[in-house]
């Protein structure tokens, strides 16, 4: 369906689009440019406002909006521009995404990961652990940074789309549930927050990781005054979470529960380091 909007809106530009996948990838050629829809160009734009349309979302304002809303509709992002943030991975092995993680994270810094990294990870296995390896996953930098600033070198998994994940994420992601990972997501309770949380969820196999509606409520009671959630949609994992959402009509972002979800980190990061952390 998404696809078939992107065909529509080229077809309204009169336009020829022709769709070639490899790996996920849509090359696109419209009129013989190959750049018909390169950023900021016309019918760029329009197509945009199409897809915005057909998930009853706000057009893109930023660059990182609109290759968010591009990879969500299975246009995939060039292998450079899709980034995806993480701390606290120790893959093992010799390839350039385990080497890259390893090291960032040994110097208690986040690693910034390309599309490429992630499509081309060369050998990476997950560090052997009693239990499956948990990787907490934040919708938003803030709490990345605040874990890394905590937790240092000892900072347990945790990934970071940056809102909408683009390619580079969601792969990342996958890569690591196919290494046996646990996939649980934390983000905003809002309307758009809860959409990304849905995403997430069903791209990758991620589990909620606080985003009940008793999570919710717990949240509100800290923080009674705040914006209106937006349009509100279906959380699959808790029904009731949209029922109190639309009920007490708060938004309530991440960052107002970072306080809680770094002491889940916490304990996350005394089983990997028992002897001690940051």
């Amino acid at each position: 369906m998404e696809n078939d909007a992107v065909h529509l809106a080229a077809a309204g530009g009169h336009g020829h689009l022709d769709g070639v996948g490899d790996q996920g990838r849509t090359h696109v050629v419209l009129n013989g440019h190959a750049h018909a829809l390169d950023d900021g160009r016309p019918l760029s734009t329009l197509v945009l406002r199409a897809l915005a349309t057909l998930y009853d979302i706000a057009p893109p304002q930023s660059a990182a909006e609109r290759r968010a809303l591009w990879s969500r509709a299975g246009v995939a992002d060039d292998e450079l521009s899709a980034t995806v943030i993480a701390g606290g991975l120790r893959p093992v092995g010799d390839g350039l995404l385990a080497r890259v993680a390893r090291l960032c994270t040994e110097a208690g810094q986040a690693a910034s990961l390309t599309l490429a990294h992630v499509r081309n990870p060369g050998e990476l296995i997950l560090p052997a652990t009693p239990a499956p390896l948990v990787v907490h996953v934040v919708e938003n930098p803030s709490i990345l940074a605040l874990a890394l600033r905590r937790f240092g070198s000892n900072c347990p998994p945790l990934v970071c789309p940056s809102g909408w994940p683009n390619s580079a994420a969601v792969q990342l992601l996958r890569l690591l549930a196919d290494q046996g990972a646990v996939l649980r997501y934390h983000g905003d309770f809002d309307g758009e927050g809860i959409r990304i949380a849905a995403y997430v969820m069903e791209k990758t196999g991620a589990h909620p990781w606080r985003m009940t509606a008793a999570d919710y409520r717990s949240a509100i009671v800290r923080n009674a005054h705040g914006p209106r959630p937006g349009r509100i949609t279906g959380a699959p994992w808790d029904p009731e979470l949209t029922e109190a959402m639309a009920e007490h009509d708060i938004a309530v972002v991440e960052e107002l529960v970072a306080d809680v979800l770094l002491e889940d980190l916490a304990a996350a990061a005394r089983q990997q380091h028992p002897s001690g952390y940051a």
